[in-house]
């Protein structure tokens, strides 16, 4: 006599199934990925240091897998548009996000609400680049006010309070906070303009109209060495190998303790497969290896990471902890 199985017990039985097939979907081997395009979210405008890491990072992904890692430029609220998409993605690899120290550890102490959390809702993956940024000023006006260094520059906006306008990249990145710190350190006040990236917020620091930019060293070193931009400070704790010359802002405004720098990383969905983002990792380091991508980024002053998903993990929790006193002494909120 076959055993009868009511209709509770096999509704009970197909809503188990229905939730542990996602689950053993999203956490399965990724022995067969990829077999379509990986997208590669920037959450900021084309341009930018992290569009640039991006899409070199991309083509490298897209010869090592045979298969198109596209670069979808999605920026606004700080990075945390195209952050969230990432989040609430579904965990199959087919959406990455190229995280900045913004969106994973600065957002969330800045933001009165925040859409995603930076810790639960993601998958690291790996660093790509730490960046230092530069504090740079419109060749023209630098030479037309007589600033030639920091000292400079904090003597002509202590002389003309709240005439200066600072452009960054948008609310809560590490040029927006640096440029806050600065502010902080220095008892000077600058109008912060956040713009949607490095590449609008460059062009109108170029035309005149922003006076001062803490930016990624990256996106601002072709109009630097161009002659449109006067570097006066890079915000690392130790000067820059691709800017000979050029002091930290701790040593040329006298501003012990000043560091305020950048980083950039692969990000994945809460709940990829360990085994995709092992993957990409490996072939995100054997990249950055390559004495041709190597140079390539150093010479831009952006120094190569490639390390660990567990070690990229650990950096995200360091900085959430270091940013956090940060942003509450800058006095910075967004709502």
């Amino acid at each position: 006599m076959k055993p009868r199985i009511s209709r509770r017990h096999l509704l009970a039985l197909a809503t188990a199934a229905a939730f542990a097939a996602p689950a053993a979907w999203a956490q399965g081997s990724g022995a067969n990925w990829p077999t379509k395009p990986v997208r590669i979210v920037v959450p900021f405008a084309p341009g930018g240091t992290t569009d640039i890491l991006a899409r070199a990072t991309a083509v490298e992904l897209s010869k090592a897998f045979g298969q198109q890692f596209v670069v979808d430029n999605r920026g606004g609220a700080g990075g945390n548009i195209g952050a969230d998409i990432v989040a609430k993605s579904a965990p199959d690899g087919y959406t990455l996000l190229m995280g900045t120290v913004g969106t994973q550890s600065i957002n969330k102490w800045l933001y009165t609400r925040m859409p995603f959390d930076p810790q639960k809702d993601f998958t690291p993956i790996t660093m790509v680049a730490a960046v230092p940024n530069v504090m740079v000023v419109p060749a023209e006006k630098a030479k037309n006010n007589g600033i030639n260094n920091v000292a400079d520059f904090i003597r002509y906006a202590k002389a003309n309070p709240g005439k200066l306008n600072m452009a960054s990249s948008g609310n809560g990145t590490s040029i927006h906070l640096a440029g806050e710190l600065f502010k902080v350190m220095t008892g000077t006040f600058m109008t912060h303009f956040p713009y949607s990236g490095s590449s609008p917020a460059l062009l109108a620091l170029i035309g005149g109209d922003m006076d001062v930019m803490f930016d990624n060293l990256p996106s601002s070193m072709p109009h630097i060495r161009s002659g449109k931009l006067k570097a006066l400070a890079v915000t690392s704790s130790q000067p820059s190998a691709a800017l000979p010359g050029v002091p930290t802002v701790e040593q040329a405004g006298n501003l012990k303790g000043f560091e305020a720098s950048s980083w950039f990383g692969l990000l994945g969905p809460a709940g990829l497969s360990p085994d995709i983002a092992n993957r990409i990792q490996q072939e995100v380091a054997k990249a950055l290896a390559t004495p041709e991508m190597k140079d390539k980024l150093l010479a831009q002053g952006a120094i190569p990471s490639g390390n660990t998903p567990q070690q990229f993990a650990a950096h995200i929790d360091a900085e959430l902890k270091k940013w956090q006193p940060v942003v509450k002494a800058s006095g910075a909120k967004v709502d």
